[in-house]
């Protein structure tokens, strides 16, 4: 067995260190490139439920303006029946009566 010079067992424990220390940095910068595409899907999914919730909104208050348009001209000719037919039973109140 050949006995190490103290000197060159040092050079090969730092060179080894090096290499660990560059394996876990290699590692590391592997994570970062992840979570900057996860977040940008993330940010990415958010927008298009962002737009959907505010076409259904929408969808919404257009087909609630619609409902209460509608609603409106139907009260409106209900009035105008009842007006119509407040003047047929004031009209025949005035009236004498044919039997008698």
């Amino acid at each position: 067995m050949e006995i190490d010079d103290p000197e060159e067992m040092q050079h090969r424990k730092a060179q080894f260190l090096i290499y660990k220390s560059l394996k876990k940095s290699d590692s590391m910068r592997k994570q970062p490139w992840l979570k900057v595409r996860v977040c940008k899907l993330k940010i990415k999914i958010g927008r298009r439920l962002k737009r959907f919730r505010k076409s259904i909104l929408l969808t919404f208050s257009v087909t609630r303006g619609g409902v209460y348009k509608q609603f409106m001209s139907q009260l409106k000719s209900w009035k105008g029946l009842l007006k119509s037919r407040e003047t047929m039973v004031s009209t025949t109140t005035t009236l004498q009566p044919m039997f008698t």
